[in-house]
């Protein structure tokens, strides 16, 4: 079912694009992408490049969807919270004030594209094996905070329905808040 309130409709262009991925069809006529590889007719390199529009679009509205489900509980959150960061100076993505094991928890969002280059040997292995992959690697780039903040990651790959990923997070972050 198709809500647009919730951001689950597909406008035309998004639906064309859809069917013509699925049959295998010509997207687009090959040209040179800004970033520099060469973009076939299939169109596979716009998931992938990382100078693509869609990028922090589907980061953002994972990350506004955890946020907000969190805030409906009447629990606090604080997007883009500035003085966590780490070794890099990068911050997760946000943090509430769910105690976790006695610390704030926090959150940080990867959306993975399986058509990437890196990935396709393991998105073929099994289903998740992407988002688990993403999910080591920002785990050790978290692992300073530790000490004071739960930190939950939250990968999500993106040739799979993101409210699917993000239901079965919110389903395990809300177990974990009953059991406290």
């Amino acid at each position: 079912m198709t809500i647009s309130s919730c951001g689950t409709r597909l406008d035309d262009e998004a639906v064309r694009i859809g069917v013509y991925l699925r049959l295998g069809l010509t997207i687009c006529v090959p040209h040179q992408c800004h970033c520099r590889p060469s973009v076939d007719a299939l169109g596979l390199h716009g998931f992938v490049c990382k100078k693509a529009p869609g990028r922090p679009t589907r980061h953002h509205a994972l990350n506004y969807l955890v946020a907000r489900a969190t805030a409906s509980t009447g629990i606090p959150v604080s997007k883009e919270p500035q003085g966590l960061s780490h070794s890099d100076g990068k911050w997760p993505d946000s943090l509430s004030l769910i105690l976790q094991a006695g610390k704030p928890l926090t959150w940080d969002v990867t959306v993975v594209c399986l058509l990437a280059d890196s990935y396709i040997a393991t998105a073929t292995q099994e289903a998740g094996s992407v988002a688990e992959l993403a999910a080591d690697r920002k785990s050790a780039k978290y692992t300073d905070l530790d000490t004071c903040y739960s930190v939950q990651l939250v990968a999500v790959e993106t040739l799979v329905p993101i409210s699917d990923s993000a239901g079965e997070f919110l389903f395990k972050l809300g177990r974990k808040i009953s059991l406290q």
